[in-house]
C-alpha cells in the first residue's frame, strides 16, 4: 500500500504511519513524503479553518504524487473557548474514492504561550520562547512539553488517523464521496 503524507514533518510522518499501522497491520505499507501547502495560514485558528488546511494538504499531496493509494493530510490548529486557547489538530485520508476526516483530542495552552499565539507567532515558535526549545514543532510539541512526554505529539496525532481510516477499514458503512 503506497501512502504519500503531505508533510516532511517527522513527527506527522510517525503519527500517520502509526495510525495506518495499527489499522492494516498485515499491510505491507510504503510511505513517502511531499511538501505541500495547506492554503490556510501557518497558524490555523478555528476547528474549520484547521478541518480545510488538513484536507486541502491531503488533495495537494494527491495533485503532486498521484501514484499512490492513499493521501494523508494533518494539520494543528488553535482555538479559543472562554478566552483560552486549546490547541488540536485534523486528520484527512484520501482515497480514490473516499475521504476520512477526524479530530484530535484538544488540550488548554499556558497563558504564556496563548499570549504569544495571539500575539502572531505560530504555536511551535510560542513554545520554543516559553519553553527555551527549539524546533519542538518536529520534536514532543507543545503537549510533549505540557505532559513531560507522557503524550507527545505523534501520540495526539495518532488516533485521528487511526479515526480517519475508519471508512477505508469497513468501506461497505460508508459511501464513494470523493470525485
Amino acid at each position: 500500500m503506497k501512502i504519500i503524507l503531505a508533510s516532511k514533518n517527522p513527527v506527522k510522518l510517525r503519527a500517520a504511519r502509526g495510525g495506518f499501522e495499527r489499522m492494516f497491520p498485515d499491510v505491507e505499507l510504503d510511505f513517502d513524503t511531499v511538501s505541500v501547502p495547506s492554503g490556510v495560514p501557518d497558524q490555523p485558528m478555528g476547528d474549520e479553518e484547521t478541518r480545510r488546511g488538513a484536507k486541502q494538504r491531503a488533495e495537494a499531496a494527491r495533485r503532486a504524487r498521484p501514484k499512490a493509494d492513499f493521501w494523508i493530510g494533518l494539520e494543528g490548529g488553535i482555538e479559543d473557548h472562554n478566552h483560552q486557547l486549546y490547541a488540536f489538530a485534523w486528520s484527512a485520508v484520501l482515497s480514490k474514492t473516499r475521504l476520512g476526516e477526524s479530530r484530535s483530542a484538544s488540550f488548554e495552552l499556558p497563558v504564556a504561550v496563548a499570549d504569544l499565539v495571539r500575539a502572531g507567532k505560530e504555536l511551535g515558535e510560542a513554545d520554543d520562547i516559553v519553553f527555551g526549545d527549539s524546533n519542538s514543532k518536529h520534536k514532543a510539541g507543545a503537549v510533549g512539553l505540557l505532559t513531560g512526554n507522557v503524550i507527545d505529539r505523534a501520540r495526539l496525532y495518532e488516533p485521528s488517523v487511526v479515526l480517519a481510516l475508519i471508512p477505508f477499514h469497513r468501506p461497505d458503512l460508508y459511501p464513494i464521496d470523493v470525485d
